[in-house]
């Protein structure tokens, strides 16, 4: 008896110890099927992005509104409003980064909304100048154009690498996008009204402008309720 005990004693230790293994990797698996092991969304690299980027768009907006008064143009106006929606857009996405799939899929249906609502207002914008016809400057037009774009492209090379973690993520890729090809129409919008001397290149862009704004909330919108219909079985729980 004397013998045997110490041998039951070290089986028993080996069982506990595989069962704490056990029950270690159980855990692990648990956290990344519950959205635990996403490092998009929890790196602070993507967060100082982010507040970079809030930071170059309100900037942008209070200089392309300005230069838009005074160039008297609907493009430039548009562009600096979605550059508006682009800082919201990215206060938002600070607000949710981190959180879980869920919320960040509500965070861009959200987000989705307010870019269809953008959309439908540069368009009605841009029906209301092309009654009007006021031609804009030129020049004003091109060199704002030109700065707005270098910002947008910066912008743009940071965010990346993290465009396709999930629809949140998607949402401020897109917006970024949409501002570096509003950019470059509203530089050709520039050359073309200096050539022509009329308003119809500004009023074209901006109707360009609108139309991106509509596609990319639609698409951010399909994206985000397919990860909340998809949700439920992220997390481990019978779908509907």
């Amino acid at each position: 008896m004397a013998i045997r005990r110490p041998r039951r004693s070290i089986t028993t230790m080996l069982a506990l110890e595989r069962r704490r293994t056990l029950s270690r990797k159980l855990k692990n698996m648990s956290c990344c099927d519950h959205d635990c092991c996403e490092p998009a969304q929890t790196d602070n690299r993507y967060r100082r992005i982010l507040w970079a980027a809030l930071a170059v768009n309100l900037t942008m907006f209070g200089v392309e509104l300005v230069a838009s008064i005074i160039g008297r143009s609907v493009s430039l106006r548009a562009d600096a409003l979605d550059f508006l929606a682009d800082a919201a857009n990215y206060t938002v996405a600070l607000a949710v980064v981190g959180l879980a799939l869920q919320w960040r899929a509500r965070a861009a249906l959200l987000k989705g909304g307010v870019m269809g609502l953008f959309g439908l207002w540069v368009a009605a914008s841009t029906i209301q100048h092309a009654l009007t016809g006021t031609v804009p400057h030129a020049e004003v037009m091109g060199r704002i154009g030109l700065l707005a774009l270098a910002a947008n492209l910066a912008v743009a090379g940071l965010l990346y690498r993290y465009r396709t973690a999930d629809s949140q993520a998607m949402s401020v890729w897109l917006c970024t996008r949409n501002d570096c090809i509003a950019n470059l129409g509203v530089m050709a919008a520039g050359a073309g009204v200096w050539m022509s001397g009329t308003p119809w290149p500004d009023i074209l862009v901006a109707a360009v402008i609108a139309c991106l704004g509509l596609s990319s909330a639609a698409q951010v919108v399909r994206r985000a309720r397919q990860e909340l219909r998809d949700a439920p079985v992220l997390f481990g729980v019978p779908a509907e």
